[in-house]
This record gives structure tokens, sequence and C-alpha cells, in this order.
């Protein structure tokens, strides 16, 4: 914390500017292994089934194992991360994950590689949990934070079609065991690295957060949650008794961890997180169109494998134009138009080429080209995403303060992949009942099958729509913290990264104060405001006129700083 009237600390603290990029890139590889992982096992598991000899429910728990425990553990990982320390727990959770693919490419039985896989959604979660806590912390200046959140948002959305890409090629080449044998050297690699480039830090203490009954609540109700949405939902309908049970059990204890954290002396997740309405907001849209997107390229893979007749190979190559376009816009331009228009105005038209994509797709033929009916939705969509989710992810992050950076991180990631697997599940049900009521009339497989994917598409375009809805909600907010904020009003088209960039000009012009004067430290920690800068939070009143409120007569007294900024 600084003193009031002395200049507040900026991009130049911390690790030179080109260690933190190497950081980035470190962290970045570390998060690329753990997307990559989702997918590439997607592309080998009809190698898997028959070498293990798998019944097609029990090859579902390849995949569920590993997404139970890692969408059950990223918020825990998260806070977890800002109790102890991001650094330990990343490089704890890339040793499991490492370990744990060293195990996978040995299984030998069904057994094995199941319980492998759980171990590697637990490194999983610990490691991608607390990297986006990491990279705003490193980052402090507003531009440099935008552009390296836009690396990261590439890598996190992107990876996947690359491992489309990435699984065909290992599969066809050599065997579906080295689709995690590869994960060895870049796990010890990635280790090596990041223990000479990465900060220690001390976290803030288990004492401010180890609140072991919240921890089992939270963990039993996403696990349960996520087992809900990928097994009985996925099997036997959302209308099924088994489901409405174990869903009404996972509500229960959600219910039961909000009562604890709100009881709590410390709790584990502070529910002033959630008083951030940007926060909410990005956390929800974050839902919606990642939902549309997940079943997208699950049901899309599909399409071109089961309607046009595409190898593995071929799926992969055809999903490259949206990593391709994804990159391009996410790691080139996405801070410029973070920086020039706001997060939430940049988020629309990212959501709105989404939507357009998604409605494209749901009018690809049964006999279609690729050219003309399939790749402008790959452009479209990677475009879109390219624009949308690094700004998403600046918008998360701007509410929580600088202690809870890793449990904000943990919370946009658990609600990605709890929107995906529900999206997914959803999306596959109502896509298979309508195939099944085509072929029951009569229509040929191939025609059943497209209007199945048809409306699962049209239904992923209207979720993004309903995402598109939610962002008026934070233009309002954002214009009522410009408007509420000292110093008047940020330049137009600024945004709130521009009203930070303004703060900080103001504060360099701002004289210091005399050497004579005692320090006045501010009444709390700051917290990351809206522009993505960590700022001082003044209480609302303070009666005796220090830095932090006005005084009895009503005039604002933060001494000869604030004079000057007025």
């Amino acid at each position: 914390m600084t003193a009031v009237g002395e200049p507040r600390a900026t991009a130049t603290h911390g690790p030179p500017r080109e260690e933190r990029w190497i950081a980035l890139y470190v962290l970045c590889v570390g998060m690329l292994m753990i997307v990559l992982d989702v997918t590439i096992v997607n592309v080998a598991l009809p190698s898997i089934q028959q070498d293990l000899r798998f019944t097609t429910s029990g090859l579902a728990w390849v995949i569920n194992a590993y997404l139970i425990a890692f969408g059950g553990l990223l918020l825990l990982a998260g806070r977890f991360g800002d109790l102890i320390g991001r650094r330990s727990i990343f490089l704890s959770g890339l040793a499991l994950f490492t370990a744990a693919s060293l195990l996978c490419g040995l299984a030998e039985s069904q057994t094995w590689l199941i319980a492998a896989r759980f171990l590697q959604g637990v490194g999983g979660a610990m490691t991608s949990a607390v990297i986006l806590g990491m990279i705003v912390t490193m980052f402090p200046s507003p531009a440099e934070r935008a552009k390296a959140i836009g690396v990261y948002a590439f890598v996190a959305s992107a990876g996947g079609s690359v491992g489309l890409l990435a699984g065909g090629v290992i599969t066809q080449s050599i065997d579906w065991h080295w689709i995690f044998f590869v994960n060895v050297p870049i796990g010890i690699a990635t280790a090596a690295l990041a223990t000479r480039v990465l900060e220690r830090d001390r976290g803030i203490g288990l004492s401010e957060g180890a609140d072991v009954p919240g921890a089992a609540l939270i963990t039993c109700a996403l696990m349960l949650g996520v087992y809900t949405i990928v097994k009985p939902a996925a099997e036997h309908g959302w209308g099924a008794s088994r489901t409405l049970a174990l869903g009404g059990v996972s509500l229960v204890l959600l219910a039961g961890f909000l009562v604890r954290e709100a009881t709590a002396r410390h709790p584990l997740v502070p529910l002033r997180i959630f008083r951030s309405r940007n926060l909410v907001c990005a956390n929800l849209i974050q839902v919606l169109s990642v939902a549309g997107m997940f079943g997208m390229f699950f049901l899309g893979a599909l399409y071109l494998r089961r309607v046009l007749d595409y190898d593995a190979l071929q799926i992969g190559l055809a999903f490259l134009p949206v990593s391709l376009a994804m990159g391009l816009v996410s790691v080139r331009y996405s801070e410029r138009l973070v920086t020039r228009f706001g997060a939430p105005s940049t988020i629309v038209p990212g959501l709105v080429l989404i939507m357009v994509a998604l409605a494209l797709f749901a009018r690809a033929p049964i006999h279609a080209s690729y050219v003309v009916d399939v790749m402008p939705s790959m452009l479209l969509l990677g475009i879109g995403a390219g624009a949308c989710f690094p700004a998403l992810m600046n918008l998360a992050m701007s509410g929580a303060r600088p202690e809870d950076a890793g449990l904000a991180s943990g919370l946009i990631n658990t609600t990605a992949q709890v929107g995906g697997a529900l999206g997914l599940a959803v999306l596959a049900t109502l896509s298979s009942s309508r195939s099944s009521r085509l072929l029951a009339q009569g229509h040929p497989s191939a025609a059943a099958l497209t209007g199945g994917y048809h409306l699962a598409f049209w239904i992923a375009a209207a979720l993004t729509a309903g995402a598109i809805a939610v962002v008026p909600v934070m233009l309002a907010n954002s214009r009522r913290e410009r408007v509420a904020r000292p110093g008047g009003r940020s330049r137009r088209g600024a945004g709130a990264l521009g009203t930070a960039a303004t703060r900080a000009r103001a504060d360099r012009n701002a004289p210091r104060a005399a050497p004579s004067d005692p320090p006045r430290v501010p009444a709390t920690e700051p917290r990351l405001d809206a522009g993505c800068m960590a700022r001082p939070h003044r209480p609302a009143h303070d009666d005796r006129g220090e830095a932090g409120g006005p005084s009895r007569d009503g005039a604002p007294a933060h001494g000869e700083a604030s004079r000057a900024a007025r």
C-alpha cells in the first residue's frame, strides 16, 4: 500500500518487462497442455475403446472422470492459491498432471486409466485455476494486462481445436498411448522454467480462509453437479428421478456452502466478491456463450465425421481456421480494442459474430462444401471469440481485489467448465432426440442426423443471444462508476481502461507530500478497479477527515495531492 500524497505504484514494480512476458509464455504453455488434453483424448476414444475393451457407457468415464475432478476443484484450487501462494499451487498441479499423464500412457486396464484421468483432472484444476490470477498481478499496467490476457484467452480458447488436429496426427501415426506420453517432457520443461521465472508469492495465509467445512461443501457440490450433468442427465434425461435427486442434493450442498460462508469468521470464499456486478455479469455471459460454443465444437465434429465422412485429421484441419482467426484477433488486436472502447463495448461485437457463425452452421446441408458452407462459420467464430473472451476475462478480473485474484480466476474457470458441460449435455440430448424422431418418420440417416445437429446449433445461437442481453447491465454499471469516480468522466470511448490511464497521469502530476508529513495509510487494502489497476478503496464515511472520507463539514480532506487532483 502507498501513502496518500506519495506516487502510486505503477507498472515499474515487480519483475522487469522481459521477465514478465517470459513468465506469461511459461504459464500459457502449462495452460495449453491442460486444454489440449481435453480434445486430444476425444479423437483417440475409438482406439482406446478397442484396445482396453471399454463398453460405450464405460468409455464415457475416460472423459467424465477428468471433468468431475477438474470442474469440482477449480474454485477450491484458486482460493488456496490466494492463501498459500499461486506459484506453489501452479507447480504442484503441474507435477501432479505430468505424473498422472505418465500413468495414463502406461494404463493397461480400464480402472487404471479412469483413476489416472481423475488425478489428471485434479492436477489440471490446480494448474489452470491460478494462472489468470498470476497474470493480473504480474501486469499492473492496463494496456499490458489487456494484451497478456489476450494471449491467455487465445491459448485457453483455441487450444481445443489444436487438440483435435494433434490428436488425429498422433493417433494415426503412433498410437493412443502417446497422446498422454507427450505431456511428460512438456510438463518437466515447463516446471523447470517456471521455477526460474515465476516470482515467489507468500499468499495471505491459511488463517485468512482455512474453512474446512466450506471447502468440503463446495467441492462436493460442484463434483456432484458436474457428475449429474455428464452421467444421469446425459443418459436418462433431465426429468429422470435420479437426475432430479442428485441435482437437488447438489443444490442443497451449494446452499449450505453459501450459509457457511456468510457466517464463517474466515470464509474460504468471501461473499463480497459477488458484490461486483462486472464479475457476476461476466461469469453469466461466460456460462451462456461457452455452453453454445462447446456444443458447436462437439456436435460440429460429429457432423463432419458422420455426415460429411471426414477422418480425424480432416476434422482437425477443418477447425484450424478457428484457431488462426482467434489467435490473430486476440493476440494482435484485443488489447487495442479493450483500451480504446472498453471491455463491455468490445464484448458485444464478438458475441454477435459468434451468434452469426452458429446460425450459419445451422444451415449447412447434407452434401456441404467446406469452403462455402463450413469455413465461413469457422472464421466468424474465431474472430468473435478472439474479440470477446479476452475482454470478458479483463472484465471478470476487474472487480477482484488483489488478495482475491486467485479466487476470481478459479471462479471464471469454473463457470466455463460448468457452462460447457451443461451446454454439451443439453444440446447433445436435444440433438439426439430430434434425430430419433426424424428417423422414426422415415427420413434417411444423414438427413436425420443433420436435422438434429441443426436444432442444436440454433439453440446454441439462442444461448449466445441471451449472453448479449446481459451486456447492457454491465454498460449501465460502468457508466455509473465513471460518473461517481472523482476527477470527472473519462474520455469518450476510452471505457474503463481509459479512465485508469487518466488516473495514472493525474497521480504522476500530483505533488508529493512534504518529507516532514507522516505517511497516511489507507483504511483498507487496494482493489482492482474496472480499469484493471490497483487503487486504494476509500470507505464511504470517516468523521476524522483523514484519507478515506469527507470531513464533518462535508468537504473532502485527502491532503495536498487530492486538492491538486481536483
